[in-house]
C-alpha cells in the first residue's frame, strides 16, 4: 500500500474530507527563544579535538551526541562522544579546561525521579567510557528487548554497546562482529530487510594515518587543515542482524561496497516510495549517494538518475549533515544537505514518484547559508504550529582569515548557529536567528546537533557539540502556545521501537502532518526516537494513522492533544 492509498482509505474509514495540497500561508509566529541551560542543569561537557599544528584531519571534524532514554525511566538522557590527543609527540595548540575527563560521557536526567530537569554523570556506572578519538554515534534496540543499544564510531576502532537494562552496558563489539578499524563517521540503524530486526550501516571517510599526514595550504600561504581529496575515499559498511547478537559483514554481497565515497552524514528513508528503506549519505567534496533497496538484500547506487547526487548546478558539494522530513506537509519527504562555506545547504524535492529537484533558491535558503558550513542540522516544529522549521550547527573547516587576525586566534573556524521559521507552502523559510535568542549570538565551532524533548513539555529542545567548546542544551522556550503530541511506538515482538514506522495525524479541514520515527541524520548524531507533532491553534486529532514497518497499518481515534501517547502495535484498529 502507498502512502496516497493509505491515506485516501484512512480518510474513508474516518469519514475526514479530502483535502488538497498545502494550507495556504501563514502569518508568523512569535520569534522562537532558546535557551542556553547546559550549566545551570549539570550538562558540563566539553569537546577536546586537541588541535595541533600538524592539522590532522580528524581534530577538525569534531564529534556528536546521542538523546536516549537508555534506562526507559520516560525522559531523555544525553550520550556525549569525546576526542583528545592523536599523537602524543605533538604539542596541542590548547589545553583543556580543568576538570576535563578523557572518554565519552553520558548524563542520565533525573526529570522522571525528581520532578526537574537535571543532569548527573553516570559514565562509570553505566560502562561507556570508551577512550578513543571519536566521531558519531547511533541509538537502536538491536536485540529487541526493549532497550535502546549504543554503537560509536571513532577515528580507529568502534565499539557496539549492548544495553542490559539495567543502568548498565556491555561492551560486545567483538562478539557481534560489527567492528570497523578504519576512519568511520556516522552511522545507522534500519531494518533493511524487513525481518524485524535492525541492521546498521556505518559510514567511511577516508583513508588517512596520522603516519602518512599530509601538509596543506590556507590561501594565505598558512598550514590548514586538508580537504579530503587530498586522501583516498573509503566504502561504507552494511552489517546484517542475524539475531542472537550476531551481525553478518554484507558489504560486498548488497553492493554497498562497490563504490567508495567520503560518507560523513546518513538518512535512511523510503525516499523512493517502494515501501522499502533506502539509504542516503553525504559525501564531502563529492556526489551524495542514493543507495536504492532492491528488496532482494542488495542496493544500487541511484543518486544521479533521483536529482539527488548533484546540486542543480550540477556540481559535487561538500556533504556533510543530513535531514529528511515532509517540509511542506504535502505527504512526500524533503531532504536538506548542509555543505561547505561558499556553498550553502541544499533543499531537494520530492515530486511524490521518485524524482527530486534543488529547491534551495525557492524555499530562500541559499543566500542565507551562502556564509556557512553546516554540520549537524534538523528539522523541527520549535513553535507547533504544525510545519516543520529549520536549525543548522555551524563551523568552519577551514581558516577564516578574518577571525586569525584578531589577536592570533589559535583556532579560527568560529560561526554562528543557524535558525530558519517555515513560512508555510510556498512562503519559503525565514531566518529568525537575530532573535532567537542570546544562546544564538556567540561564534562557535559548531559540530553535532540532536533533537528531542528534554523536559517533556511538549516542544522540541536541542543539544549541541561545539569542537573545542563546552555543549549546549537550547531549551525551547517558545511562547508560541501552539498545541502539540508526542508519540512513542513499541511492538510486542521484532523492531520494538518501530524504527522507520511512519505516523499521520489526520484533522478536518487541515493537511495530514507525516512524520518519521528514527534516530538517525543530523551529523555524527542520534535524535529522539519519540515522533513529536506540532498541532497548531486547534488540540483536534482526529485520528492517529502508523504505517508500521513491514506493511502493518493501523489507526487509532480519540487521542488527545497536549500529551505523550504509547501507542502499541496490535491495539489500533487495522487497516
Amino acid at each position: 500500500m502507498t502512502r496516497r492509498d493509505l491515506l485516501l482509505s484512512t480518510l474513508a474509514l474516518t469519514g475526514l474530507p479530502r483535502k488538497s495540497k498545502g494550507a495556504g500561508p501563514r502569518p508568523p509566529s512569535a520569534p522562537a527563544l532558546f535557551r542556553d541551560v547546559a550549566s545551570e542543569v549539570g550538562l558540563d561537557f566539553f569537546l577536546y579535538g586537541a588541535p595541533t599544528r600538524q592539522h590532522y584531519m580528524p581534530e577538525i571534524i569534531g564529534a556528536g551526541v546521542a538523546l536516549v532514554d537508555y534506562d526507559n525511566d520516560g525522559d531523555l538522557d544525553v550520550y556525549f562522544l569525546q576526542g583528545g590527543l592523536l599523537n602524543p609527540q605533538a604539542r596541542p595548540l590548547m589545553e583543556p579546561p580543568a576538570g576535563w575527563k578523557p572518554g565519552n560521557r553520558l548524563f542520565k536526567n533525573l526529570l522522571a525521579e525528581t520532578g526537574k530537569l537535571r543532569f548527573v554523570d553516570v559514565t562509570e556506572k553505566a560502562g561507556v567510557g570508551h577512550v578513543g578519538y571519536g566521531m558519531g554515534v547511533a541509538v537502536g534496540d538491536y536485540d529487541n528487548d526493549g532497550y535502546q543499544d549504543l554503537y560509536v564510531t571513532n577515528f580507529g576502532h568502534n565499539v557496539l554497546y549492548h544495553n542490559n537494562g539495567d543502568g548498565t552496558f556491555t561492551d560486545v563489539t567483538a562478539a557481534a562482529g560489527v567492528d570497523d578499524p578504519r576512519w568511520s563517521t556516522s552511522a545507522a540503524w534500519l531494518d533493511y530487510d524487513g525481518d524485524g530486526r535492525l541492521d546498521l550501516f556505518v559510514c567511511n571517510y577516508v583513508d588517512f594515518t596520522v603516519a602518512d599526514n599530509k601538509r596543506c595550504y590556507a590561501p594565505a600561504g598558512e598550514l590548514d587543515y586538508c580537504s579530503p581529496r587530498a586522501y583516498d575515499p573509503l566504502p561504507a559498511r552494511l552489517f546484517r542482524n542475524l539475531g542472537h547478537g550476531r551481525f553478518e559483514d554484507v558489504t560486498a554481497s548488497s553492493g554497498i561496497g562497490s563504490k567508495p565515497g567520503y560518507g560523513l552524514g546518513v538518512i535512511c528513508a523510503d525516499f523512493l516510495g517502494s515501501g522499502r528503506t533506502d539509504i542516503y549519505v553525504a559525501n564531502d567534496s563529492a556526489a551524495n549517494y542514493l543507495w536504492v533497496n532492491q528488496g532482494n538484500g542488495t542496493f544500487r547506487e541511484g543518486a544521479l538518475e533521483a536529482g539527488l547526487a548533484y546540486s542543480e548546478d550540477g556540481l559535487a558539494k561538500a556533504g556533510m549533515g543530513l535531514a529528511a522530513e515532509d517540509v511542506d506537509n504535502d505527504g512526500h519527504l524533503e531532504i536538506v544537505v548542509t555543505n561547505l562555506t561558499g556553498e550553502g545547504v541544499t533543499l531537494f524535492r520530492s515530486d511524490g514518484k521518485g524524482l527530486y529537484d534543488d529547491v534551495t533558491a525557492q524555499f530562500r535558503l541559499a543566500q542565507a547559508t551562502f556564509g556557512y558550513t553546516g554540520y549537524g542540522v534538523g528539522f523541527l516544529d520549535y513553535d507547533n504550529d504544525g510545519l516543520m522549521d529549520l536549525f543548522i550547527a555551524d563551523g568552519a573547516m577551514t581558516i577564516i582569515e578574518s577571525l586569525r587576525a584578531r589577536a592570533h586566534n589559535a583556532y579560527p573556524y568560529a560561526q554562528r548557529n543557524q535558525l530558519f521559521h517555515n513560512q508555510g507552502p510556498g512562503q519559503g523559510f525565514l531566518e529568525v536567528t537575530q532573535t532567537a535568542g542570546p544562546a544564538f549570538q556567540p561564534l562557535r565551532v559548531g559540530r553535532g546537533a540532536a533533537f528531542g524533548d528534554i523536559n517533556n513539555d511538549g516542544s522540541v529542545d536541542i543539544v549541541v557539540t561545539n569542537e573545542n567548546g563546552r555543549a549546549l542544551l537550547l531549551l525551547n522556550e517558545a511562547s508560541s502556545g501552539g498545541h502539540w503530541l508526542l508519540v512513542r511506538l513499541t511492538a510486542p515482538e521484532g523492531n520494538r521501537f518501530g524504527m522507520g514506522a511512519e505516523v499521520g495525524v489526520f484533522r478536518t479541514g487541515q493537511p495530514t502532518i507525516w512524520r518519521r520515527a528514527h534516530t538517525d541524520g543530523s551529523m555524527l548524531s542520534a535524535s529522539d526516537i519519540r515522533v513529536h507533532f506540532g498541532l497548531g491553534t486547534s488540540p483536534r486529532a482526529d485520528a492517529v494513522v502508523v504505517r508500521w514497518p513491514g506493511g502493518a497499518n493501523e489507526k487509532w481515534m480519540g487521542i488527545k492533544a497536549d500529551q505523550i501517547v504509547t501507542l502499541r502495535k496490535g491495539t489500533g484498529h487495522p487497516l
